[in-house]
């Protein structure tokens, strides 16, 4: 038995298709069905739906031998036990600073105070340009934040730039160039190497 965890929303829109494409077809309804666990017409995968932050965490304890994440969230969590095989080329977007329109030039003592749901990868990228951030952790709404005097700056996903612009910010510096991952389990590689190869393969054919 293969279990695929995939990402509820956007991501597991775009994933079931693919899937169906290789002879994967979930037997419920995934736009409809409250279950978090479903079965497919193949014996021997079943799928789960989960938060796209737990799926990395999911693959990696080996509650799931297979995932579909970000790589935003796949960088973020570290990667630890988890063998990355494909880019799924789906979801694609950018993790980007973004600041206030008028803002210009960071204060000039190098301290700023940072939004975002990132907190690793925003520490990572303010302290290797020699920044000291105060990153404040949030789950959503970044773009409130420098608008009420939380943050000067956020870190966030920006597909389109839509919501920066409707708020009055802009972009000002990538950190990665993001997209869909299908990773594995260290140890399910291993045992069920044939199997995942196999369906690496047929996803392949289809991107």
């Amino acid at each position: 038995m293969i279990t695929i965890a995939l990402a509820k929303g956007r991501i597991l829109k775009q994933v079931v298709p693919m899937l169906e494409q290789i002879g994967i077809r979930a037997l419920d309804d995934p736009d409809t069905s409250r279950k978090l666990i479903l079965q497919t017409d193949n014996d021997d995968v079943r799928l789960v739906v989960l938060r796209a932050t737990d799926v990395p965490t999911y693959v990696q304890f080996g509650a799931a031998d297979l995932g579909v994440v970000g790589k935003d969230g796949l960088m973020e969590h570290g990667g630890e036990g988890l063998c990355e095989l494909l880019d799924l080329n789906i979801a694609r977007c950018r993790l980007m600073t973004a600041v206030p329109n008028e803002q210009t030039a960071r204060a000039s003592n190098g301290r700023i105070r940072v939004a975002t749901k990132y907190v690793k990868l925003a520490q990572q990228h303010y302290q290797s340009k020699g920044i000291q951030a105060e990153v404040i952790k949030l789950y959503g709404s970044m773009e409130l934040a420098p608008l009420v005097g939380l943050a000067d700056e956020i870190v966030d996903l920006v597909e389109t730039g839509g919501t920066l612009k409707a708020n009055n910010l802009v972009e000002r510096e990538l950190i990665a160039e993001i997209s869909c991952r299908l990773v594995a389990n260290a140890a399910s590689m291993r045992r069920q190497h044939s199997a995942i190869r196999d369906l690496v393969g047929r996803l392949e054919s289809v991107l």
